[in-house]
């Protein structure tokens, strides 16, 4: 196998709409599993999951919290949410990581992990025989999103390099944080995977900027899942008509100078694939590089926090 300095002319890369299992979380990874073999098999190397894979994206739910108090039904919401969170140690993990090793690809897929009593939504990043190599947290949930998830901190920012590229991920809405994008940018990121749950119409051109902005290769993932895939009595904002579409999919694939390789799709489940030339990276650079010859340090500087960050800090002798 290759190594990271040794690295691919070309490979072939997907991105995986489809539906969650939301409150079967060993489902879900069984599913995940089968879907990377799946995707594997037609020769991808790399794969895309959407945000919430595993754990679920609660499309339509309250929570029970008008402002200024919260419902006894929404504190059972949260548990029973809580409890549908995976472990990174847990089962759902060992079951990707067993797909990863017999494909041997690279996979990207969005949780919500469990961590105490609070739930994060989370990139994780399985690289072949190694298994889980890292994750990111979400900085910043969106609107009522911080009522049921935690953020993270800026020591959960990784790029890896492998021999398709260094490969990174940015969640949803953190792709509107400029400086997000930045720091994301400043480590080199190629393969810059944004698994979401946004299916408008207007995604595409965002996705299609930041290909543009960091000359990287963008691949976002949504799911396509309807309100039947979850329970009758689930708290749906969106109504309880079991074929209603509560996301849509508009998962794609765009190269370093914003042409679109793949999608967006709004069909239904499925994987759409392209075949990725990691030297089209620097020839998209040759005009424009946003930490390199178009960056001006002398007028505007970043600067990323990346040390964890603890509520409580335990000095002295044990």
């Amino acid at each position: 196998m290759p190594t990271p300095s040794s690295p691919l002319t070309t490979f072939k890369a997907a991105v995986i709409q489809a539906a969650s299992i939301p409150a079967d979380s060993l489902a879900a990874a069984q599913k995940a599993a089968g879907l990377i073999r799946t995707a594997s098999n037609a020769g991808a190397s790399m794969l895309v999951f959407p945000e919430a894979f595993l754990g679920g994206y609660p499309k339509g739910a309250s929570f029970g919290t008008p402002v200024g108090m919260r419902k006894p039904q929404g504190r059972e919401d949260f548990r029973a949410y809580h409890e549908a969170a995976i472990c990174l140690d847990g089962p759902e993990i060992a079951l990707l990581a067993e797909a990863t090793a017999e494909t041997g690809a690279f996979v990207v897929i969005g949780v919500i992990e469990r961590d105490g009593g609070t739930v994060y939504c989370t990139a994780l990043f399985l690289d072949g025989a190694k298994g889980l190599v890292g994750k990111h947290r979400k900085l910043m949930p969106t609107g009522a999103e911080r009522l049921i998830w935690g953020f993270g901190d800026g020591s959960t920012l990784p790029v890896f390099d492998t021999p398709m590229g260094r490969i990174g991920a940015v969640i949803c809405w953190e792709n509107y944080m400029p400086m997000m994008r930045m720091a994301m940018y400043d480590q080199g990121i190629t393969l810059y995977c944004a698994p979401t749950a946004d299916d408008r119409d207007s995604w595409a051109s965002t996705m299609q900027h930041v290909a543009l902005e960091g000359r990287c290769f963008v691949l976002s993932a949504c799911q396509h899942i309807t309100r039947g895939a979850y329970a009758p009595d689930y708290d749906c904002a969106l109504g309880d008509d079991p074929n209603t579409v509560l996301m849509r999919g508009g998962s794609m694939i765009v190269d370093p100078l914003g042409q679109v390789l793949a999608g967006p799709d709004f069909s239904g489940e499925t994987i759409l694939y392209a075949d990725i030339e990691p030297a089209q990276v620097v020839r998209g650079k040759y005009d424009f590089d946003v930490v390199g010859h178009y960056a001006r340090p002398d007028v505007f500087e970043l600067q990323v926090n990346v040390a964890p960050r603890r509520a409580v800090h335990r000095t002295g002798a044990e």
